[in-house]
């Protein structure tokens, strides 16, 4: 019986630096040499999970006849290694965004390396670590897919013009269609409208648009043509990446929680594992970018000010206050200066503008609560050392725009009154009717949250609904560098082998 069987390694090498370390030596060598080649076999496929074989060092079993013992201690070094990878992911730190990667796993790596030891087909503890993530079986099968489509290669679309259906160009819209048909059978099967920005083209647009979270209009432009042009080697390490970053990931809280995901520019709500909210956001540019969080949301306040952060005051607004200062206070900015240790309010009438510049700017830039506050009429507070918030925003129209990343890092709310109805619950006393009133009376007030909520800033280009995997753009290049990061060579953290 299986249970019989004896373990394929009796215990861990100590070869990995940090927790693994303390491992005592092997004591046995391979009791099962085909279990042993199905773990190479196994290893070697580790390409199909994101990986890259040659990172590990597979012996080859050739080796197994003339040095049996190192064999063993050489294929326990390369499973290890494996093993601790698709636990806690390959990349341990991208340089420049730590926070991209602070909300780390929390894996009993030892109970899986205890596991490894002792297992009989040490190949199927591989096989279920690689599985250990919940979407991980989706995300690897869109990994094949891409994969195939990258062997085959696809036309790219020339042009910057939107294509938009009834147009005819004996160029871009039959590319555009050649370019659809590599990953739509449905079109790939319709008949060729050839230069004719046809129906046929225009329900292959619309689904493409759909599957990758996209305006569904059928016009293609600026952002679907950038995604359509993507290269599909690109679209391979997108998914490579989502899947290291799912591994990385530490476990979603049991409770009620909020979750942006910023290349989606979307809020969800999450009871149970189910969106109750959803709405956009509007995030961060791509030079100032919202971080990626991991905290807990405490309070909401009405009429809120505006401490204007330093780099905002002297980009942004000393070029306003140079051309009109009168107009900027009567939006309710407002100037201090430190003087005598004490802050003091400056006139912006009576600065000599042109005498200022981004290195001397000594006024520090606060902007009263009302109807043109950058912020709103609510402020949601969750406590961080970037000082990031969600808020409320007087431009409204800007939702209706499909690339939304263009705050100075704090996120904003499409719809912040039905967030607040889900916020409030819970808190004796509160709800939607008495934020209103709250509102209505223009005074700055704050609640404290009786039942705070977990919050997660995420960066995943990668989404999985319903087992099905759409992409989004790569708005801050993250997914580049970390692509390049899980190519690397060994790992600091790995000892030479």
């Amino acid at each position: 019986m299986e249970t019989a069987r004896r373990p394929l390694f009796a215990a861990a090498l100590g070869l990995v630096a940090g927790p693994l370390a303390t491992r005592p030596a092997s004591a046995a060598l391979a009791a099962d040499r085909a279990a042993a080649i199905r773990l190479v076999e196994r290893l070697r496929a580790l390409g199909e999970d994101g990986l890259d074989p040659a990172h590990y060092a597979i012996p080859d079993p050739a080796m197994a006849a003339s040095d049996p013992a190192g064999w063993n201690t050489a294929l326990q070094r390369s499973a290890t290694l494996a093993l601790q990878d698709l636990l806690t992911g390959r990349v341990r730190e991208l340089r420049g965004r730590p926070d991209l990667l602070r909300d780390a796993a929390a894996v009993g790596v030892e109970t899986w390396q205890a596991e490894l030891a002792a297992a009989a087909e040490p190949a199927a503890v591989i096989s279920r670590a690689a599985l250990r993530p919940p979407e991980a079986a989706a995300l690897k099968a869109a990994l094949a897919h891409a994969r195939a489509l990258a062997a085959r290669g696809w036309p790219e679309v020339p042009g910057q013009a939107t294509i938009e259906p009834g147009m005819v160009d004996p160029v871009r819209v039959p590319a555009l269609r050649a370019r659809l048909a590599a990953e739509d059978p449905v079109l790939a099967a319709a008949p060729d409208g050839g230069a004719a920005y046809d129906r046929a083209l225009e329900d292959a647009v619309r689904r493409w648009q759909a599957a990758n979270g996209l305006e569904v209009d059928g016009r293609v432009g600026r952002i679907s043509l950038g995604l359509l042009n993507q290269p599909p080697e690109a679209r391979v390490d997108q998914l490579r990446v989502a899947l290291d970053m799912r591994r990385a990931a530490a476990p979603t809280p049991a409770e009620r929680r909020i979750e942006v995901n910023v290349p989606d520019y979307h809020l969800s709500v999450l009871e149970d594992g189910r969106e109750i909210l959803g709405m956009a956001v509007i995030v961060g540019s791509r030079a100032r970018q919202t971080p990626m969080l991991r905290v807990r949301m405490t309070a909401v306040q009405f009429n809120p000010p505006w401490g204007v952060p330093e780099r905002n005051a002297r980009e942004d607004l000393l070029p306003r206050f140079r051309r009109d200062p009168q107009a900027m206070m009567e939006r309710g900015f407002r100037l201090f200066q430190v003087v005598g240790g004490e802050r003091v309010e400056v006139d912006p009438r009576e600065v000599d503008w042109s005498a200022m510049n981004r290195n001397n700017f000594p006024y520090f830039v606060r902007q009263d609560a009302g109807d043109a506050n950058a912020l709103g009429r609510i402020k949601f507070i969750m406590p961080n050392g970037d000082d990031i918030f969600m808020h409320d925003t007087p431009d409204r129209h800007l939702f209706r725009r499909p690339d939304r990343a263009f705050s100075s890092g704090c996120v904003r709310l499409e719809r912040p009154m039905e967030f607040l109805s889900v916020v409030l619950q819970g808190t004796p006393g509160w709800d939607v009717s008495r934020g209103e009133r709250a509102i209505a009376s223009r005074t700055t007030s704050v609640v404290t949250l009786r039942n705070s909520l977990p919050v997660l800033l995420r960066y995943r280009t990668v989404i999985v609904e319903g087992g099905r995997v759409r992409i989004r753009p790569d708005v801050y290049g993250l997914d580049a560098a970390y692509a390049r990061a899980l190519d690397a060579g060994a790992r600091a953290q790995v000892a030479r082998l």
